[in-house]
């Protein structure tokens, strides 16, 4: 039987784009600017750069080598590149798992963000203080029909174009979002910098503040700093791995990790520019978490000038942030299932449709019907529990056996991973013995440490 043709992205821009949307997502604005301030603020963001140099990018650039390597998903990859009669390909199900893992409480705080932006451009938090917020806050999450049905939607949004393909419905609607994403984030911003007080937010976010660093502890801020600049990327589970399997040969894999870490960089700083200033110009506390975007933020809105407007926009972004991660890996557990069974895009979203709604009923109904049920302990919901055993254990160690897959003798090998890496014009990867070593040895070490760090800040 005829191999069927992959699809390939329509454009590099296109692959840069989808691949940012992906590793964009909520992390980045309600993580992200609180973890600086609270660590540091200048001092910390640059200690995440240098992780984000030394531990992000490599391992993105091990994925997308993997993908592009194999043009298959994580589904074959690991057959496809693998010595005979070895296992690796055993992974592929922990890959599968974590993606639809992430799926199941990611639909639900997406299906939020689409219900807080309606209410914005209605206007039902005009005149509330923040206790009030936060009460409207609750009574949301309480509502099992309100959350379930916006989990639904955000299912049949997401599958509903990913069926039509890659380039006609991925690769257009993610490319159109991203770019709104980015020029709402700037005009946030810039109306967040020029608010009275604003300085002083900026004074919090920016300014080196090793008093910071030390009351919190040298130790947990370095962890933070690498564990942020690991996870801000979504690597781990094989949902960059897709999308290098969509690219074709005519680009070195190091220079697009590189750019696609800089974009994915700059919408993180940018988000502390938008929350910070605002914060402060109210004399509102910032908090971390789903607190910081619907009860806090809301509260500074109704404090800001035109803020309706504002707040509407912000929830706009939010959404755009949320939909191209539910977007791409919903193309990532689509390419699973065609890559497996050879049926068709559609039916495979039929399928998916189906199996992701059923399979998020129980974050969804975590904070109503299922409210007493604590997985981790008084006090946690299925969401923490779904959230941490997704991010402190299947990324660092998913991103562990992708590194040591293309490093190891007994894997893909060195060799060949450094062939796929260097295929192309742009930023090459050198090939000398000190990258052979830290690739081999020291990386891996420094993936366990986000690891184990992961469990040490929580």
């Amino acid at each position: 039987m005829r191999e069927k043709k992959r699809e390939t992205f329509s454009s590099r821009l296109g692959f840069i784009l989808v691949s940012a949307g992906c590793a964009i997502g909520l992390g980045n604005v309600w993580r992200f600017p609180y973890i600086t301030g609270k660590y540091g603020g200048g001092a910390f963001v640059l200690l995440y750069l240098f992780f984000l140099l030394i531990l992000g990018i490599p391992i993105m650039t091990v994925e997308f080598a993997v993908g592009r390597g194999s043009r298959k998903s994580t589904a074959l990859s690991f057959e496809q590149l693998e010595p005979a009669g070895s296992k690796w390909h055993i992974y592929k199900y922990f890959a599968m798992a974590g993606n639809y893992l992430l799926m199941m409480y990611y639909t639900t705080i997406s299906g939020w963000m689409i219900l807080f932006f309606i209410k914005m451009i209605k206007g039902d938090f005009a005149g509330m203080n923040s206790a009030q917020i936060a009460q409207a806050f609750a009574a949301v999450t309480a509502n099992p029909k309100l959350c379930v049905g916006f989990m639904i939607l955000v299912v049949l949004i997401g599958f509903g174009i990913c069926a039509g393909g890659l380039q006609g419905g991925v690769e257009r609607i993610v490319k159109v979002m991203m770019v709104a994403l980015i020029l709402l984030m700037v005009a946030l911003a810039v109306n967040s910098l020029f608010l009275p007080g604003a300085s002083r937010g900026l004074s919090f976010y920016l300014k080196p503040n090793l008093h910071h660093m030390v009351q919190n502890g040298i130790t947990k801020t370095v962890f933070a700093a690498m564990g942020q600049a690991f996870f801000t990327l979504s690597i781990g589970v094989g949902s960059m791995a897709i999308f290098g399997s969509y690219i074709g040969k005519e680009k070195r894999l190091l220079g697009e990790s590189v750019t696609i870490s800089v974009l994915d960089t700059i919408v993180a700083l940018l988000a502390g520019l938008i929350i910070f200033p605002a914060c402060f110009a109210y004399n509102v506390t910032p908090t971390a978490g789903p607190s910081l975007i619907f009860i806090t933020l809301p509260n500074v809105f109704n404090h800001m000038p035109h803020g309706q407007f504002w707040g509407a926009a912000f929830f706009l972004f939010m959404t755009f942030a949320a939909m191209s991660t539910v977007i791409a890996v919903f193309q990532n557990i689509v390419s699973y299932a065609t890559d497996l069974t050879s049926i068709s895009v559609k039916k495979a979203c039929l399928i998916n449709t189906v199996a992701v709604i059923l399979l998020s009923l129980p974050c969804a109904m975590g904070f109503s019907v299922l409210s007493g049920v604590h997985p981790m302990g008084a006090g946690t919901t299925i969401l923490d529990f779904e959230d941490f055993i997704m991010s402190n254990n299947l990324m660092p160690l998913g991103s562990l056996v992708y590194l040591l897959f293309c490093v190891s003798k007994i894997g893909w090998g060195y060799d060949g991973f450094i062939h796929e890496v260097n295929t192309g014009e742009g930023l090459r990867l050198p090939e000398t013995s000190f990258t052979k070593v830290y690739l081999r040895y020291i990386l891996p070490l420094i993936v366990l440490c986000v690891f184990f760090g992961g469990y040490l800040i929580k």
